[in-house]
């Protein structure tokens, strides 16, 4: 019997920092990141290629460093360094599990990671492996390396939010969510999804994404397989 067709045979992930913290955005939830690794193994076990990026908001913030008067770059180091260190425990948890795994880094730190190699990236996605990307500005490098390794798409997971909104919910209750926008949609009405430079690379490149909610169980899977959960960007 022919297996049911995936939407997508390769999917970037984009997964906040404050994604594997609790419920005050900081450290390292194991019960989370073991949650997170259950619903990417799902996924992979189905037989969608599976990249991840990672960011390291709950460990550092290169801006809020800078803003503190700490030089610019040795910030930006520093939440680089952050990104390995979730990679790195992302990657633990999908092990015990059974997930073959790798990380990859822009920075070279052998004894930890690869360094970031695109065929040898791509290779390991066809061969099953979940791909995690590390030390990158997190959204111009998830879209970046969704563009050189060809991915049909980029999942944005966000924490307590499901899609992309005409205002703040937070704070204006009233505020619309859209279910459908354009590349130009976000730049011109300068929605917060990513910065310009991610989603203009999304564009130069075709490359569709989708935002929605990481904290509802079982979303990772629902989005790899095409369902439609929060906000789809893309090409009009």
């Amino acid at each position: 019997m022919e297996t049911e067709k995936k939407k997508y045979k390769r999917i970037m992930l984009k997964l906040s920092g404050e994604a594997l913290a609790n419920d005050k955005g900081f450290g390292i939830d194991p019960e989370v990141v073991y949650r997170l690794a259950g619903e990417i193994k799902e996924a992979s076990d189905s037989g969608i290629e599976i990249a991840v990026v990672v960011g390291g908001g709950n460990i550092w913030r290169g801006l809020k460093g800078s803003a503190g008067g700490m030089d610019r770059v040795s910030a930006d180091y520093m939440g680089m360094l952050a990104t390995v260190i979730n990679s790195v425990a992302l990657q633990d948890a999908l092990e015990k599990m059974g997930v073959t795994t790798r990380v990859q880094t822009a920075i070279e730190m052998q004894q930890i990671a690869e360094p970031y190699i695109r065929r040898r990236a791509i290779r390991h996605l066809e061969k099953g492996r979940v791909v995690i990307f590390g030390a990158g500005t997190t959204d111009t490098t998830a879209a970046l390396r969704s563009a050189e390794i060809e991915a049909d798409v980029m999942l944005m997971a966000k924490k307590q939010t499901n899609g992309v909104y005409d205002a703040d919910p937070k704070f204006h209750p009233e505020a619309k969510m859209f279910t459908h926008l354009s590349y130009n949609d976000v730049l011109q009405k300068k929605l917060e999804v990513m910065d310009n430079t991610a989603i203009t690379l999304c564009m130069n490149n075709k490359i569709p994404i989708m935002v929605f909610n990481i904290d509802v169980p079982g979303n990772i899977v629902k989005a790899c397989e095409g369902e439609n959960l929060g906000t789809l960007i893309e090409e009009k």
